[in-house]
């Protein structure tokens, strides 16, 4: 796959790079363009950003970085087995529990929710980090979630990480999902209470509490960029549109008007101020009028005669 000449290798952190140097500095150099390219794209091209990952993968299978970049690559694709495996074998290459909350969140998506609640309560949640702690807590109460279980996903999000006031890396995440655990529990005053405070902490926008707090304010956002370009469509439309006169009324609103009346053979043409007697007195003396015809013309033969 194409890498983009601005890219060197040089981004990747540290400790990644670090790892690479056991490889043949042309492949560590490839290899460190592809992770590049993984950390760039996992967000907005998913799809792009997993098929990098499998170039590296295939570069370079044995260095720890690159499986769990491969994975982090396949569960943002929803490949949860593929991602689950190569989480794994990155945690095998490492000996690191950095992994657990995420390789629960696996078993979650492959529909193993007891697996995940199994995963929570296991000794190696204890040698996580405070944020890897708080992420194990949304992956068990999503857990219960899945099983139906909406009042113990709530107490499980309890805890004192999501009373506490400082404002960490996760306290948007957590007090999102505990308003949104309260919504679907019917408790929507506490829910709205909550996802204001979630908007609070969401400094980077890394949740959507502040749509979320709107909608069940009933505020209705609208999208300025297409209801300019919907004014710039109707100001070309009557640009467009022929002229006419001034005073005539829209199409949908003009009323149908029948302006001719049939008399005999003839078609007589009623203005718009004529009244009804007006009509019946113009039949009249077209009706005269043949009448005079057909008797001065020769052989007795009406209008109708001369025009063949």
């Amino acid at each position: 796959m194409p890498i983009p000449e601005d890219v060197t290798g040089e981004e990747i952190d540290k400790d990644v790079r670090q790892e690479l140097q056991s490889l043949p500095k042309t492949l560590a150099d490839d290899v460190a363009k592809n992770l590049v390219m993984v950390a760039r794209l996992i967000d907005e091209d998913p799809e792009g950003a997993y098929g990098y990952s499998r170039v590296a993968l295939r570069l370079a299978s044995r260095v720890a970085a690159v499986r769990e970049a491969a994975g982090f690559a396949a569960y943002a694709n929803q490949k949860y087995s593929e991602a689950l495996a190569e989480f794994r074998a990155a945690r095998r290459m490492t000996g690191s529990v950095d992994l657990w909350p995420v390789m629960a969140d696996c078993e979650r998506g492959l529909g193993r929710p007891e697996k995940a609640l199994d995963m929570a309560g296991a000794p190696e949640v204890h040698k996580l980090d405070k944020a890897g702690q708080v992420e194990m807590r949304l992956v068990a109460a999503g857990a219960r979630r899945d099983m139906g279980q909406l009042d113990a996903a709530i107490v499980t999000l309890q805890s004192p990480e999501l009373a506490s006031n400082s404002v960490q890396p996760w306290t948007a995440r957590l007090r999102y999902a505990y308003a949104d655990a309260l919504l679907a529990a019917g408790r929507d005053g506490e829910a709205r209470e909550w996802f204001a405070k979630a908007v609070e902490a969401d400094k980077d926008g890394s949740t959507d509490a502040s749509d979320r707090l709107a909608e069940m304010d009933g505020v209705e956002f609208v999208d300025a960029l297409v209801e300019v370009e919907d004014q710039d469509e109707q100001r070309d439309a009557q640009k467009d549109a022929p002229e006419g006169d001034g005073d005539s009324l829209p199409v949908e609103d003009a009323e149908p008007r029948d302006l001719t009346t049939a008399v005999d053979e003839d078609v007589v043409v009623v203005e718009e101020s004529d009244t009804p007697e007006d009509v019946a007195d113009s039949a009249d003396v077209e009706e005269g009028k043949d009448s005079a015809d057909t008797e001065g013309s020769e052989g007795g033969v009406g209008r109708e005669a001369d025009k063949d």
